[in-house]
């Protein structure tokens, strides 16, 4: 599987995690920043985010594909729109969670672990059976 991250750097803690969760191995991480300018239009910008992957149309829709999305929610629902079209279906996504002590306080300095991969796909067929 092949995780694009377009959020702060994986660690080897969180590549453990993503394989124990999926059960399948990260055989590559592709780290893509995802700074954008604010006074420029938003969706040619991510659309320049996804390029950077680097994949043909052919591995967009093929290859075992798992996403770190950006942390700035404008960005990651436009990206996740942009994927879709890409991929013709909704990516698997991580959610990650900051690192609490035995009472529940984050720990200093911030460290993040993953909390779940999200499907996406099952969510979205979910909700389409509930139209009627």
């Amino acid at each position: 599987m092949i995780l694009l991250n377009f959020a702060h750097p994986i660690t080897k803690d969180h590549l453990r995690q993503i394989e124990a969760l999926t059960g399948q191995p990260l055989t590559r991480v592709i780290p893509i920043p995802s700074q954008i300018d604010p006074q420029k239009p938003l969706v040619p910008q991510v659309v320049a985010l996804a390029d950077r992957a680097g994949l043909s149309p052919a591995e967009w829709q093929s290859l075992p594909l798992l996403i770190n999305p950006p942390s700035l929610n404008f960005i990651a629902v436009t990206l996740l729109a942009e994927l879709h079209g890409r991929m013709g279906y909704f990516p698997p996504v991580l959610r990650m969670r900051p690192v609490v002590d035995a009472q529940g306080n984050r720990v200093i300095p911030p460290r993040f672990e993953v909390a779940e991969v999200l499907d996406l796909q099952a969510v979205r067929d979910a909700a389409r059976r509930k139209r009627g």
